[in-house]
């Protein structure tokens, strides 16, 4: 299994928990695992994921990033040719921001496609509210 669908995994993970306690999706920024996600999206494999993971299917609807799991591994930071955007990883590695500019995630209330900065995670840290429901 590729790192991107080991994360993948996490993130589908984390979604079905937060839903299940009524909150909203975490956001989805990483071009080589939202790629993992195209690459099994409408297929019975993704079903069978989602349903192991998440406990419910999960719709994927273009949105903006969001970070996860603490410290967050290179591929976080790799396009879906496997490429490692060097300077986005030394900026977080020194700052803890993540400037996201493309768009993934289960749907959100409101979709922007302009960059967001995020800090880096804390003990206690939430994942930001969504107002939408999940599907797909």
């Amino acid at each position: 299994m590729s790192t991107a669908t080991t994360e993948l995994r996490r993130f589908l993970t984390i979604t079905g928990q937060r839903f299940k306690t009524g909150q909203s999706a975490p956001e989805m920024f990483s071009p080589a695992v939202d790629k993992a996600w195209h690459d099994l999206l409408g297929t019975p494999a993704y079903e069978a994921l989602c349903l192991e993971t998440a406990g419910q299917p999960i719709r994927h609807v273009a949105n903006n990033g969001e970070e996860a799991y603490g410290p967050l591994p290179e591929i976080w930071f790799t396009d879906a040719n496997g490429n490692v955007d060097q300077d986005a990883v030394t900026r977080y590695r020194k700052t803890g921001t993540v400037v996201a500019e493309w768009t993934a995630a289960p749907p959100a209330a409101t979709a922007t496609t302009s960059p967001r900065t995020r800090r880096r995670p804390r003990a206690g840290d939430h994942w930001p509210h969504q107002r939408s429901a999940p599907a797909h």
